[in-house]
């Protein structure tokens, strides 16, 4: 049997791609690590959540390896799909499930594929020891299907230092502020409403940047240069980035902004509070309680109007920047380290082993 300070994380597709989830994965691994753990990674292919026959297969050839009593935890990305898979080895694996957000609640799926992702997620929970979640609107999110409250903890990201710098005055003068978002082209982002927001807001000086991945969802992506090609030239795609060239984007934007439809927690708001920057953003899922109300101005999920306004506010008030920046940097100076949240995973994690 696996020694008690021993886990290995099942991890669907590349963690190395930029996004909240595997980010959060990513570092919380290295962080066991560097504290002692023996944490060994296993990488499911296929196209998660919705495997087909033969990434099945291969993930059940792959847990059917598994020592018995070896503490396995799974990302939610994948462990939702699995309930089939898991369900012969519930009893000699201990399973913990890392729910970064449930897979029913994605944007844009109709109604029987939610139903479907649903019912498969909770049938797979249902055979997890521990339900571990990013932030306590998840834990309800997850209680909602059939998980007792007992057996969900909430352990939330970690963030990561960043030296104090002295950002140049905000003006809105000649120098165009600079609005940045970070989130996959995806239409659970809302970057559709982000630009029939800026559509509006023609008369004030400010450019757009995105960073995120294209490739996630290509007809998304395409939908959304077209409408931001009314807009001219203030309006910026950079893709991927790697993380000193995402450092260097948060270093230089004046504003950040994320419209999502539902987050699970929304890993870049606390990056942009390290980073001292205001931030306007929806009040989707859990980011009504990850932006505090002194770093940020919060408007409803999915709505142009409320955006659009927020946004002009942002904009047009130097003040109101240097206040909310000020909330940031406070608030971020709050917020806790990888390691502090590896500590708490850990503690988690022993108590199931």
């Amino acid at each position: 049997m696996p020694g008690p300070r021993a886990c290995c994380f099942l991890i669907p597709g590349d963690w190395n791609i930029p996004t909240g989830g595997y980010t959060c994965d990513r570092r919380l691994v290295l962080a066991l690590r560097e504290a002692g753990w023996s944490v060994e990674v296993l990488v499911l292919s296929g196209a998660w959540p919705q495997p087909d026959a033969s990434d099945l297969a291969a993930a059940a050839d792959l847990i059917e390896q598994l020592a018995d009593g070896t503490l396995v935890v799974a990302d939610g990305l994948a462990f939702g799909a699995l309930a089939d898979v898991v369900a012969p080895h519930a009893a000699r694996l201990r399973w913990v499930a890392l729910v970064h957000h449930p897979l029913h609640l994605e944007t844009g799926l109709d109604a029987q594929a939610q139903e479907r992702l649903r019912t498969r997620e909770t049938q797979a929970l249902r055979h997890a020891r521990q339900v571990v979640v990013t932030s306590p609107r998840t834990a309800l999110d997850v209680a909602a299907m059939g998980v007792p409250p007992r057996q969900i903890a909430v352990v939330e990201p970690g963030t990561d230092p960043v030296p104090a710098r002295d950002r140049p005055a905000t003006s809105s003068g000649p120098v165009a502020l600079r609005l940045l978002c970070v989130a996959t082209l995806t239409p659970r982002k809302g970057h559709a409403l982000l630009l029939q927001a800026l559509a509006g807001l023609m008369h004030l000086n400010w450019t757009l940047h995105n960073v995120g991945s294209a490739g996630r969802d290509p007809g998304t992506a395409t939908r959304l240069h077209g409408l931001a090609a009314p807009l001219g030239e203030r309006v910026f795609w950079h893709g991927e980035v790697d993380a000193a060239a995402l450092q260097a984007h948060y270093a230089a934007a004046d504003v950040f902004v994320l419209p999502s439809l539902h987050e699970g927690y929304g890993m870049v708001i606390t990056e942009a509070l390290a980073h001292g920057l205001p931030v306007v953003a929806s009040d989707a899922g859990a980011l009504a309680q990850t932006l505090p109300a002194q770093a940020g101005l919060q408007v409803a999920a999915g709505e142009v109007a409320p955006l659009q306004l927020a946004l002009e506010r942002v904009l047009s008030d130097a003040a109101l920047r240097e206040r909310l920046g000020a909330g940031a940097r406070a608030a971020a100076s709050q917020l806790p380290s990888w390691p502090q949240q590896a500590a708490r995973f850990a503690g988690v994690l022993g108590e199931v082993a």
